[in-house]
């Protein structure tokens, strides 16, 4: 993970990514329903899924906290919207 990115999650958000994230063998990730790509042209493995979403987002390694901060809230306005499309009425 990005060491901007955990370091902007944790001032925006609270989060600490670097006690909760970390490096994981594909086998031991449990079934999922969902999938979401970045984008970054990243290459990801393929993990069986119900949905999947790539969001198209920039990558902004190497670029300023403003335009980590800017796919942070696209991120944040995606996952809002994912939910809503998800939640039954």
């Amino acid at each position: 993970i990005n060491p901007d990115a955990v370091r902007i999650m944790k001032q925006l958000y609270g989060i600490d990514m670097e006690e909760t994230q970390h490096p994981k063998l594909l086998e031991d990730i449990p079934p999922v329903d969902i999938v979401i790509t970045m984008g970054c042209n990243v290459e990801c493995p393929f993990l069986p899924y119900k949905h999947r979403e790539d969001w198209g987002l920039d990558d902004p390694t190497g670029k300023n906290d403003n335009d980590f901060i800017e796919v942070i809230k696209k991120i944040e306005t995606k996952i809002k919207d994912l939910k809503s499309t998800l939640s039954p009425v």
